[in-house]
């Protein structure tokens, strides 16, 4: 079922090239997480007081709370919280709830930039690097995002996450790792149909048409080029192929490096057909992967979360609400629906 999970887009180039991009999303046109319309930040103060003080938990004022607000607003409430209390409220909702459901609210109540940055710590700290973790952040992040993140990152860690990486990553993977991780893709709008039939061909010669593969020009492209001219550059090379690019990369590329590349061109051609995908895989298969499922439910709730939803309903023939009201169970699951927003 995965390898169907891009035959639409694969089969349908021509239709994709000038489609609109998660990557232009603006926080709120396509996310289920909306700020509230008549937002009154000490009555939510005062309902998440009674939710976390009172004998025990209100897990489901808890819920409400953080899946119908936008990012400013929750910070705007976390600022108030500790004016009010004295205290931090992710370190009271860690102290209140336990396992994946706090670190769904935990994440909910955080900065996107913190989230990141947090997550991709964590991928770099663990026992050996999580190389899923900071594949799915960097390739699908815009440069605003890193450079968001980026700055989170020093703020907590002390260190920048180039500083850290280098340390962490090496060789080609290291490479365009590090290379994204700068945040200075380019971000023209303007697409030269000449220059991404030069960058198909320049992809073809590093690629099928030699013996060996010089992956440095597929890094060069793929990791600094604007997603309008990769989405041309993609169309184009499969005319001059007769294979898609992501085809050519799982032949000629192994590793990391191809999991990474693979992702960039998953990415450029629909990032919510990419998180669709990410999310189908965590609930499928012996257990929930809930880290992954709550990170991207987290990440996107906000961005592209509706694109997600019909993406997922396309690829799978199953509504994502229902497949997450059968795989996962409790306040925890209880939250997930509530991000993902309803059952079309």
């Amino acid at each position: 079922i995965f390898r169907r999970v891009f035959l639409v887009l694969q089969d349908d180039l021509e239709n994709f090239a000038r489609a609109p991009s998660s990557f232009t999303a603006a926080p709120g046109e396509r996310g289920t997480i909306k700020a509230k319309a008549d937002f009154n930040v000490s009555e939510d103060v005062a309902a998440l007081r009674k939710a976390i003080e009172g004998i025990g938990t209100t897990e489901k004022t808890l819920i409400d709370i953080l899946t119908h607000r936008s990012s400013s607003q929750k910070q705007a409430i976390s600022k108030a919280y500790e004016e009010t209390t004295k205290r931090i409220l992710v370190n009271d909702l860690k102290g209140d709830t336990k396992g994946s459901l706090e670190d769904l609210l935990v994440a909910l109540a955080r900065p996107p930039a913190v989230n990141d940055a947090k997550w991709l710590n964590k991928a770099i700290k663990g026992a050996g690097t999580d190389t899923n973790i900071l594949i799915e952040i960097l390739a699908s992040r815009t440069n605003k995002q890193i450079k968001e993140m980026s700055a989170a990152f020093a703020e907590v860690i002390k260190k920048t996450p180039m500083q850290e990486l280098k340390t962490e990553v090496s060789g080609d993977f290291g490479k365009a790792i590090l290379l994204l991780a700068e945040g200075a893709r380019d971000e023209s709008t303007n697409v030269n149909a000449d220059k991404a039939k030069e960058d198909a061909k320049a992809l073809y010669q590093a690629g099928e048409k030699r013996l060996g593969t010089d992956e440095s020009k597929f890094i060069e492209i793929l990791c600094k080029r604007s997603i309008p001219h990769l989405r041309q550059t993609i169309l184009e090379y499969k005319n001059i192929s007769g294979k898609t690019l992501q085809k050519s990369i799982e032949k000629e590329i192994s590793g990391d490096l191809e999991e990474l590349l693979v992702a960039i061109v998953k990415c450029v051609m629909s990032t919510p057909a990419y998180f669709a995908e990410k999310i189908y895989k965590s609930m499928k298969g012996a257990g929930t992967d809930e880290n992954t499922l709550t990170r991207v439910m987290v990440s996107r709730g906000e961005i592209d979360m509706l694109d997600i939803r019909a993406e997922f309903k396309k690829l799978y023939q199953r509504s994502l609400y229902k497949e997450i009201s059968s795989d996962v169970s409790g306040s925890y699951g209880d939250c997930l629906k509530m991000i993902c927003g309803g059952e079309d």
